[in-house]
């Protein structure tokens, strides 16, 4: 089955420590891409997530476009991010690990989603006054945790006493609902 990423409730979620005593976090809410998956065969699932970087939000304007420049995600050059599912490995009819391709700034490194599949429930469904229900629904989480350095993303500045400004890991969620389209 194909289910189609419903943009108004996906969306990903990264967190980076900040001056080595705090998070920062961020939201990218512009995430398009499909799954197709079967709930009898887990392990032949598929996927492709889009995400746009120039979307990205932190609740801080200057940080923001700091972020958007070639000191970290570049977004002039390479305003996506995608994932493509290469492997699924399923530990429990909800629990899977998706192995994929991230790219991210142009360079593309394979690495694991830790999945949760939430089930299938048949909803309504509005498009503004419209109502185009009933709809099936599924309900995704993933996370994964990556190495900003692995994608050309080394900007930073020491502070003092050691450490950096940023932290070198950036830790993802990713929470996805996903319309069954017929």
């Amino acid at each position: 089955m194909r289910w189609e990423f419903e943009p108004g409730h996906t969306a990903a979620e990264f967190r980076c420590r900040h001056m080595m005593v705090t998070w920062v976090r961020g939201h990218i809410k512009d995430v398009h891409g499909w799954i197709e998956f079967d709930a009898g065969d887990p392990g032949a699932a598929r996927a492709y997530a889009e995400l746009d970087a120039t979307a990205l939000w932190t609740g801080e304007p200057d940080r923001d476009a700091h972020l958007k420049t070639a000191d970290f995600l570049d977004v002039e050059r390479y305003p996506k991010i995608t994932f493509a599912s290469t492997r699924v490995e399923v530990h429990s009819p909800h629990e899977l690990r998706v192995w994929g391709d991230l790219t991210l700034r142009g360079v593309t490194r394979e690495l694991c989603l830790e999945t949760s599949y939430f089930g299938q429930w048949t909803t309504p469904y509005w498009d503004g006054d419209v109502d185009r229900g009933p709809m099936l629904r599924a309900g995704f989480a993933a996370r994964t945790v990556i190495d900003r350095r692995e994608f050309g993303v080394s900007w930073n500045s020491q502070l003092d006493r050691g450490g950096g400004v940023v932290g070198e890991r950036v830790f993802i969620d990713l929470d996805v609902e996903a319309l069954r389209k017929s």
